[in-house]
């Protein structure tokens, strides 16, 4: 069986819906757990590919969070070996660090569920591409990156328009949250309230009313990304 690793951030930002769509196709996963103090390996050769999940940090804070550098050097590794690697948020944002990119803030938190747009080089991509153009996505970032140089820029939404990108033949970064429930969603809500209640214009409830009108939309184009991404 391949196995992936997997680098964890904060307990309540899982794997999500990819658990379940890896298991299907006979893909295990290692979770390393960096909230619990685990360190990142130093090789990535043993695996089958990396993930990379979200979590409230930021990359630029290396000093607060030493293992980021480490993560860094993994990345970059797994780049350079051509594994298949899938950055979400935070991991997104890692990856394009990794690669020369430059990550900052953003104009305004996104937060809550908003629409996506593919682009062109995003539905000539073959595991990008078989996407609808347009789709809702959830989303809770404050901070952006640019499209690495040489990398194929694949989505964007309005307030921020680099939303996924693919370096290479396999290592894809993405801002939004593919791998998200319902479950997850209301667990953020209570983590992340204190962000949350600090902005005017979203809220909660509204987050809550809009998830069952997506939720089920969501998981379909996350398996059908999950179908391309992952070895069958």
């Amino acid at each position: 069986m391949s196995e992936f690793l997997v680098l964890q951030h904060i307990e309540c930002e899982d794997l999500g819906t990819i658990e379940p769509a890896m298991s299907r196709r006979g893909v295990g996963h290692r979770y390393v757990r960096l909230f619990d103090g685990e360190p990142v390996p130093q090789d990535i050769e043993r695996y089958s590919g990396l993930i990379i999940l979200g979590g409230p940090m930021n990359v630029y804070e290396e000093d607060k969070f030493p293992f980021l550098k480490d993560e860094d050097v993994l990345i970059k590794k797994a780049i350079s070996m051509n594994c298949p690697i899938l950055g979400i948020c935070l991991g997104g944002q890692l990856i394009a660090k990794a690669t020369g990119a430059k990550v900052k803030k953003g104009a305004k938190k996104e937060i809550g569920w908003y629409k996506l747009r593919v682009t062109k080089d995003g539905k000539e991509d073959t595991r990008f591409g078989s996407l609808p153009e347009e789709l809702t996505v959830f989303q809770w970032h404050g901070d952006t990156f640019d499209i690495p140089q040489g990398a194929s820029h694949l989505a964007g939404s309005e307030l921020f328009p680099n939303q996924a990108y693919r370096v290479g033949e396999k290592a894809y970064g993405l801002q939004f949250h593919l791998e998200v429930t319902e479950n997850i969603i209301n667990n953020w809500i209570a983590e992340y309230q204190d962000e949350l209640s600090a902005l005017d214009y979203i809220s909660a409830e509204k987050i809550i009313n809009d998830t069952p009108e997506y939720i089920d939309r969501l998981s379909i184009n996350a398996e059908i990304f999950y179908d391309k991404f992952f070895p069958g």
